[in-house]
């Protein structure tokens, strides 16, 4: 028997892949990444009458848990990338998402990486991407959080904001923790939860930031300033970590973390491997980037389990959640919490609201 909840996904997925993706997939003569901010301009300027509708029918939370100290409604977020400077930050809720992480932004503005810089891949479900963390900056981001009265626990949004900072490109690697900690200071009375990003392959030498040596003095220097900004609760940090770190690497990462005092680890970014790609699709395999979507998933998947099963630092998964059996899988080896993109691009909402009506027990992990 078909329940209420089936019933709901089946008719947001059938309206998406029927109506709604094949117009997105269409428009702007078919450019990714045109279509990515025609997508995240129109969301933005959704009307409250249509927010609330769509909360209302579509949008229902479940299954909360508390992670690092933040109650999050729901265990389903935006992944970093999805909405770099904020812009559609007001309607993540609505849809349907426990929490978003917004950027990845940086400690100045930059364009990122010459176009074109975003390649989809729809017979592989994928996406490769080069972007480059372009962004308008960390203050950008953080005088539209202010703009909207966002400030750390309030729930003004109605979901916990993470924000992803990265390295500014031009900063030399020898100052580049100065430059996460700038982002640190700016953004950190309204973030619920920042993610150091040192994973995205597309920033020449970030990295190099995974070497042990590095790592630690990044982690620790960002912890100690996170405690200094507020002493008795400070901002947690999470790490998020690339899906192509050989297990011994992994090991020395955790470690470090642990050490630090990181709240937690995000697993995983992009992958640089070229794996499982469709036949009609192997001449995009020499674009440089990040694949992400449907190839990722066992990688991602196996990172997950490999980090859960030496440490009880919790876990946000990420990387080729394309269905909920997909983030099932993700719980199941030890994620508290998933966060999508790719497939949001791929399924729409139907994704989240199929991944909230999956059955889990309420728990809280600190």
């Amino acid at each position: 028997m078909v329940t209420s909840d089936e019933l709901v996904v089946r008719l947001l997925l059938t309206s998406y892949r029927g109506l709604v993706r094949p117009v997105l997939f269409a428009v702007a003569n078919g450019d990714p990444e045109e279509i990515h901010q025609h997508m995240i301009t129109l969301l933005s300027e959704l009307p409250d009458p249509v927010l609330d509708q769509i909360q209302k029918y579509i949008g229902e939370r479940r299954n909360p848990v508390q992670v690092a100290g933040v109650d999050f409604p729901g265990r389903v977020g935006v992944a970093a990338g999805l909405d770099k400077d904020g812009l559609a930050a007001m309607v993540w809720g609505a849809l349907g998402f426990g929490f978003a992480e917004l950027g990845t932004v940086t400690a100045h503005a930059q364009p990122g990486n010459r176009q074109p810089r975003l390649f989809r891949l729809p017979h592989s479900r994928a996406v490769i991407n080069r972007m480059g963390f372009n962004n308008s900056g960390v203050e950008a981001l953080a005088a539209r959080l202010n703009q909207w009265n966002v400030r750390r626990g309030t729930n003004a949004l109605d979901y916990p904001v993470g924000v992803s900072i990265g390295k500014t490109k031009a900063t030399p690697l020898e100052e580049a923790v100065d430059d996460y900690l700038h982002s640190l200071r700016t953004i950190a009375p309204y973030a619920d939860y920042v993610a150091i990003n040192v994973s995205s392959p597309n920033t020449p030498g970030l990295r190099s930031l995974q070497d042990r040596d590095a790592l630690t003095g990044l982690t620790t220097a960002l912890v100690q300033t996170a405690a200094e900004l507020d002493p008795d609760h400070p901002l947690p940090i999470f790490v998020k970590l690339a899906p192509d770190l050989a297990p011994y690497d992994v090991s020395g990462l955790i470690e470090v973390c642990q050490s630090s005092g990181i709240s937690g680890l995000i697993a995983t970014n992009t992958t640089t491997g070229r794996e499982f790609l469709h036949p009609s699709e192997l001449h995009l395999a020499n674009q440089a980037g990040g694949l992400s979507g449907a190839p990722l998933t066992r990688k991602a998947l196996r990172m997950v389990e490999s980090i859960a099963g030496q440490t009880d630092l919790p876990i946000m998964g990420v990387g080729g959640i394309m269905t909920p059996t997909d983030a099932q899988s993700f719980f199941d080896a030890g994620a508290a919490l998933v966060q999508i993109y790719t497939g949001f691009i791929f399924n729409g909402p139907a994704l989240i609201r199929g991944i909230n009506t999956l059955t889990a027990p309420e728990r809280t992990l600190l």
